[in-house]
């Protein structure tokens, strides 16, 4: 008896801590979700093994889309010298001079570029989309298609790059549709994956006009694929997300699809 409430003891801190485990977010400080599961129950006299541990699953999806993680022009400033720094010592690493004439400038060269290249952190989508939703009594489907992609694979730091195509739905509002192009700058230049990068943005639309329905499809070409790796010089990934009517109604989403690729 004392042996198991001693057990119990150490489970109920286990839990406490996973409780407060962090999701690795670069903000940091939203706990995962605690687990519910009750451990399987061992034969009298039985050590468990690594078979018989049961795990807590992993939250099936981390809405990480929904944070912004923004990052200031004093932020650029205050970091570039370290950015610099790094690339000076990947230059060493990789065995090249860093004092030689043509890679003088590149450690500033790249660091400056990688910033631009992350420029999504420093923006936010509600100062995008001020003045720019209108009430109009349209409830036909709006689409914008063919809409330039580049991205970084959070992976290898290697281009990933496409068109997105986005549908909505309208509920009454609609939005000026450059800001659709916009939402799609802000979310791609950051570091990413193909499949959050799809539906932060059709999680944007949705919480910006509450429309009916959102749309959204992505494809894309990733270097990581083509310059290293598998290296398939032809491949391309297609992510979709659709919410609403577009994931309630066939006929719908067929529309959408169609429209897209005529």
């Amino acid at each position: 008896m004392m042996e198991r409430s001693k057990l119990g003891q150490r489970e109920s801190e286990a839990s406490s801590s996973n409780e407060t485990a962090l999701n690795g977010l670069l903000d940091g400080m939203e706990k995962i979700p605690k687990w519910n599961g009750a451990p399987k129950e061992m034969p009298k006299g039985e050590k468990p093994t690594s078979k018989s541990i049961t795990r807590a699953p992993c939250p099936s999806v981390m809405e990480s889309w929904r944070e912004e993680r923004t990052r200031s022009v004093e932020d650029n400033e205050m970091s570039l010298p370290s950015i610099i720094a790094a690339y000076t010592t990947i230059l060493r690493g990789l065995g090249e001079d860093p004092e030689r004439q043509g890679l003088l400038k590149t450690p500033y060269r790249a660091a400056t570029a990688m910033q631009f290249f992350t420029k999504g952190y420093q923006e936010k989508i509600v100062d995008v989309l001020n003045d720019a939703i209108f009430d109009e009594d349209h409830d036909e489907m709006v689409i914008v298609k063919d809409i330039d992609m580049f991205s970084m694979c959070e992976h290898h730091l290697v281009p990933i790059f496409g068109k997105v195509h986005i549908g909505y739905l309208p509920n009454k509002r609609v939005l000026g549709l450059s800001k659709l192009a916009r939402i799609v700058e802000i979310y791609s230049r950051r570091l990413q994956v193909q499949e959050r990068l799809t539906k932060q943005i059709a999680v944007a639309i949705t919480e910006a006009l509450q429309p009916a329905g959102v749309g959204v499809v992505v494809e894309a070409t990733h270097m990581c694929m083509v310059m290293r790796g598998v290296q398939k010089m032809n491949s391309k990934t297609v992510t979709s997300t659709m919410l609403g009517v577009f994931r309630e109604d066939p006929k719908t989403r067929d529309e959408f699809l169609t429209l897209i690729r005529s």
